[in-house]
C-alpha cells in the first residue's frame, strides 16, 4: 500500500471505531472529554506507526488496546485520588484479560452503551444546540463542517459551542452516567434530535466520496429502535423510527453498482424492502395512538408514507405531501422545509407556481451555501424551458455541493440540459 492508501485506510477504520473507542474509555474513566482525547491521541499514533509498520491485521483492536493502555497510564498519574484510581486500574486490568464482549449490553434502563453515552452529553446544565453539537462531534465522529451542515450554521459557530459544551461537562464534574426517570425525559427531546442528525448523515454525507454511510444509519435505526422501548408512551421517539425505517427501506435502490445515487423517481421500487416499509408504518400508527402524528418526526414520517404507499412514481400523492409539508413548516420555521414543500407543489400544481416559492426564498442566509436550493431551481427553470438559466443553476449546484457523488451528479445534470430532461430530486 502507498502513503496515500494507508492515510485513507486510517481515516476510514477512524470513521467505524470512534464511537466505540469513546463509549469504551468513557465508561472506564467516567470522564467524556478525557476520553474524547485519549481517542484523538490514538488516531494520532496511527498516523505516525501505521505508514512504516503497516496497517494492522485487527485495527480497531489496535486502536481500543493503544487508548486502554493510555487510559490506565492516566489513571496511575492522578494520585492525588490514588486510591479510588488504583480499584478502577485493578477491575480494568482485569476486564483486559477477561476480553469481555465490547457489546453486551449494560444493566439499565438503556442497554445501548453509544446511546448512554449521548444521554451523558445531552446534559441540562448543556444549551440544546451544544448538546446535539458535542454529541455528534464527540461521541458520533461527524466533522465540525457536517454538523455545522446539518443545523445550517457557519463552522465557526459551531466550533465555539462545542468548545463551551466541553468546558462545561469538564468544569462541572458531570459523569459518563445512565439518567433515569424524569432526568431521562428530560434529556429526550435533545437525544432524539441527535439520533435524528446520525441518520441523516448516514443517509446523505455531507462530504467524501461515497454519498451514504449505511453504518450511521444502522447506528441510529438501533438507538430509535432501543428509544421506543426506553420511552414507549413518546409518540416522538415512534415518529422517529418512522421516518428511519421507512427511508432506510429504500437503501438497496439508491445507488447503483458504482455507488453512484438513484434519484427516488428513478429507483427500482421492488428494490424497497416492504418488510422494514411495514415496520415504519406501524411505527407512524403508533405515533398516531399516542396522539403525536402532528409532531416533527411523525409528519416527516408521513411525508415518506406516502412515496412507500406509491407503487410507481405516478402513484405518489403530491398534493398530500404538499400538504404535509405545509404543516410542517407551521410547526418549524425552516427554509428547507419551504423548499421541499415547493418541489411537491411543482410535481402536483406544475413549475410555475413552485417556482414562485423558490425565488421568495432566494434572500434567505441559510440557503446561500445549500447545494440543493439551485439544483431544486434549475429543475424548474428546465422544465419551463429556460434552458439557460437552468444550466447555470445546476452548474451553482455542483460548486456548492461537498460530497463528490452529489457533485458528479449535478456536473451531470448541467450537461444534460441542452439533450434531455434532467431528473428531479
Amino acid at each position: 500500500m502507498t502513503a496515500a492508501d494507508v492515510n485513507r485506510t486510517i481515516l476510514a477504520v477512524w470513521r467505524i471505531e470512534q464511537p466505540r473507542l469513546i463509549t469504551g474509555l468513557s465508561r472506564m474513566l467516567r470522564d467524556v472529554p478525557l476520553a474524547e482525547d485519549l481517542t484523538q491521541e490514538a488516531l494520532v499514533a496511527a498516523l505516525e506507526h501505521w505508514p512504516a509498520g503497516g496497517v494492522p491485521e485487527k485495527p480497531g483492536a489496535w486502536l481500543m488496546a493503544l487508548a486502554k493502555r493510555r487510559a490506565l497510564d492516566h489513571l496511575r498519574r492522578r494520585s492525588m485520588l490514588a486510591r479510588k484510581h488504583e480499584m478502577l486500574t485493578r477491575d480494568l486490568e482485569q476486564e483486559q484479560l477477561a476480553m469481555p464482549d465490547p457489546d453486551v449490553a449494560l444493566d439499565d434502563d438503556i442497554g445501548d452503551e453509544l446511546l448512554r453515552l449521548i444521554f451523558t452529553a445531552c446534559h441540562p446544565k448543556l444549551s440544546r444546540e451544544a448538546r446535539a453539537a458535542l454529541a455528534l462531534r464527540m461521541i458520533c465522529g461527524l466533522t465540525t463542517e457536517e454538523i455545522a451542515r446539518a443545523f445550517l450554521q457557519p463552522e465557526a459557530t459551531i466550533a465555539q459551542r462545542i468548545v463551551r459544551a466541553k468546558r462545561t461537562l469538564s468544569e462541572s464534574g458531570l459523569a459518563y452516567e445512565t439518567p433515569r426517570g424524569e432526568q431521562l425525559s428530560e434529556r429526550l427531546a435533545s437525544v432524539l434530535e441527535v439520533v435524528y442528525l446520525i441518520f441523516n448523515e448516514g443517509y446523505t454525507a455531507a462530504r467524501g466520496d461515497e454519498w451514504l454511510r449505511p453504518q450511521l444509519c444502522n447506528d441510529a435505526l438501533r438507538m430509535g429502535r432501543v428509544l421506543t422501548l426506553v420511552a414507549p408512551q413518546e409518540a416522538e421517539a415512534h415518529g422517529l423510527l418512522a421516518l428511519m425505517e421507512l427511508n432506510a427501506s429504500r437503501t438497496a435502490a439508491r445507488t447503483d453498482a458504482a455507488g453512484d445515487p438513484i434519484l427516488l423517481m428513478d429507483q427500482n421500487r421492488a428494490l424497497w424492502d416492504r418488510l422494514q416499509i411495514r415496520r415504519g408504518l406501524l411505527a407512524l400508527a403508533r405515533a398516531h395512538e399516542l396522539g403525536g402524528g402532528g409532531g416533527f418526526y411523525a409528519l416527516q414520517a408521513a411525508i415518506v408514507a406516502c412515496h412507500a404507499r406509491a407503487v410507481t412514481p405516478d402513484e405518489t400523492e403530491w398534493p398530500r405531501i404538499a400538504e404535509l409539508y405545509a404543516k410542517l413548516g407551521a410547526l418549524v420555521r425552516s427554509p428547507i422545509i419551504e423548499l421541499n414543500r415547493a418541489v411537491a407543489i411543482g410535481m402536483a400544481e406544475g413549475p410555475a407556481a413552485a417556482l414562485a416559492i423558490v425565488d421568495g426564498l432566494a434572500g434567505e442566509p441559510a440557503l446561500k451555501t445549500y447545494h440543493l436550493f439551485p439544483s431544486v431551481r434549475g429543475d424548474l427553470l428546465h422544465k419551463l424551458g429556460r434552458v439557460a438559466e437552468a444550466r447555470a443553476a445546476f452548474e451553482l449546484a455542483s460548486t456548492l455541493a461537498t460530497n463528490k457523488r452529489e457533485r458528479e451528479l449535478l456536473r451531470r445534470r448541467a450537461t444534460e440540459t441542452s439533450s434531455g430532461a434532467p431528473k428531479s430530486f
